[in-house]
């Protein structure tokens, strides 16, 4: 079991331990949607005032109230921005039925929470890390465009999240898709609106999209990014995403600390070696360690347990 280090056991056979703490934590994981979704319905707010549960709601907000500031400006409705601001808790309220758009949401704040904490603890930058900073000086063009690209958007999400906002350029297209399919239920006709919503979006140029790219160019050397310290939060979690098989919101939830044997398995997975991981944790979560035996699990068990567990999106 993954316990912090002083009360660590060794009884158990090293893979009986990860699966058990997997498979704890893959349940625990299946119950945000729901339970999240209560807390954000509730009206109740002194109750529920955790960090994480404000910034979700609030920038579902923020993207209800960007879409009805369009539609009410295809339909010419006077204050179109005062309309949308009115109108955004309600509508957004509706939205995070979706737990697709939770999913994605909670991740982004879990994120931030994660490198914020690594800023204060660490010292790692928010924006600019020292992988980032050596594609910018690449002598391929197109690479060094890319990573510049990157800054800019990171630089745009850090302060996005400041604000807590989610900007709709920012949702993946498959999650753009789905919103406005739920937003045209919600509200009716909603056709002109969604049409010039699509119009302006290039999932290319998002973060997300930049981010892909750019551990993309890097080929096998994306390992390199595998190292916190050095590519900082938002790379470290998209490789680890894509060298692991796994999605990126599951990735971002698996740095909790109800997720740790999924951390532990993905930096495996993705070729890691024990002693490598055990510096991630000193960095992430220097209160745990790995268990005991954890440098004799292959690469191959650990992907294979990460595979069995399933790393999709737990939304439907």
């Amino acid at each position: 079991m993954i316990e912090p280090a002083e009360s660590r056991k060794d009884e158990a056979p090293v893979e009986a331990i990860l699966q058990e703490e997997l498979d704890q934590g893959d349940l625990a994981r299946g119950t945000i949607a729901p339970v999240l979704g209560h807390l954000l319905a509730s009206t109740d707010n002194s109750m529920f005032s955790d960090e994480i549960v404000v910034r979700v709601r609030t920038m579902i907000e923020h993207v209800a109230a960007q879409m009805l500031r369009v539609h009410a400006e295809t339909l010419e409705v006077e204050e179109a921005r005062q309309f949308a601001i009115d109108h955004a808790a309600p509508f957004g309220a509706q939205l995070a039925r979706d737990p697709a758009l939770l999913h994605h949401v909670h991740a982004l704040a879990l994120e931030w929470q994660l490198s914020f904490r690594l800023e204060a603890r660490s010292a790692i930058d928010l924006v600019l890390c020292p992988l980032l900073q050596s594609l910018i000086a690449a002598d391929d063009e197109s690479v060094a465009e890319t990573a510049m690209a990157l800054l800019a958007a990171q630089a745009r999400f850090t302060q996005a999240q400041r604000r807590m906002e989610l900007p709709l350029s920012e949702l993946p297209g498959d999650l753009l898709h789905r919103t406005l399919a739920n937003f045209s239920d919600i509200v009716g006709d909603t056709q002109k609106a969604e049409a010039r919503i699509r119009d302006s979006m290039d999932e290319r140029t998002s973060r997300l999209g930049l981010l892909s790219r750019v551990t993309a160019n890097m080929g096998p050397g994306a390992r390199a990014a595998l190292n916190v310290q050095h590519s900082g939060a938002a790379l470290f979690l998209t490789a680890l995403a894509d060298l692991s098989g796994q999605t990126r919101e599951v990735v971002v939830a698996s740095t909790g600390e109800r997720q740790l044997a999924r951390l532990a398995l993905g930096l495996r997975a993705a070729g890691l070696r024990p002693s490598e991981i055990e510096k991630q944790f000193m960095c992430v979560h220097p209160d745990f360690a790995l268990p005991e035996g954890f440098e004799h699990l292959r690469v191959d068990r650990a992907a294979t347990m990460i595979a069995q567990a399933g790393g999709g999106h737990s939304a439907p």
